[in-house]
């Protein structure tokens, strides 16, 4: 991802899922201008050369953890509401790159160097945002 040529990348990935509202503010929106409901699956993958000190990416406890805060978070939500949302139209685009703010502000001190934050939209579309990390 953030270096084609290499080869020796670990990844660990983990999901979770649950549901939340939110309408779209474009112009013309259609039915998607209405509050409605998603079944969104999160997948948050880490990636990186090196392993720690007890050979893990990333502890999963720990994703679980982060995985736990944010699903609180956005369970049942309307994600308009939500002040990271405000001025910005709620798209699955945006959930990804701030579902990432989130899950990177609980990282003290990551081993990896990259995070791809993939959101699945009901069963039909995904959008996904992958950033560095510099630990």
């Amino acid at each position: 991802m953030f270096d084609p040529e290499r080869t020796d990348v670990y990844e660990l990935t983990v999901t979770r899922d649950f549901m939340a509202q939110h309408f779209l503010t474009v112009p013309d929106p259609g039915p998607e201008g209405d509050v409605h409901s998603h079944h969104f699956t999160v997948e948050i993958c880490f990636e990186g050369p090196v392993l720690g000190e007890y050979g893990y990416l990333v502890d999963i406890d720990v994703v679980e953890t982060i995985l736990d805060d944010l699903e609180d978070r956005y369970r049942d939500a309307l994600l308009n509401d939500l002040p990271e949302f405000e001025g910005l139209n709620p798209s699955v685009e945006h959930f990804a790159r701030l579902f990432g703010d989130r899950v990177e502000s609980y990282l003290a001190d990551p081993t990896p160097e990259g995070l791809t934050v993939r959101i699945w939209e009901d069963d039909v579309s995904w959008a996904g945002h992958t950033r560095r990390l510099d630990g």
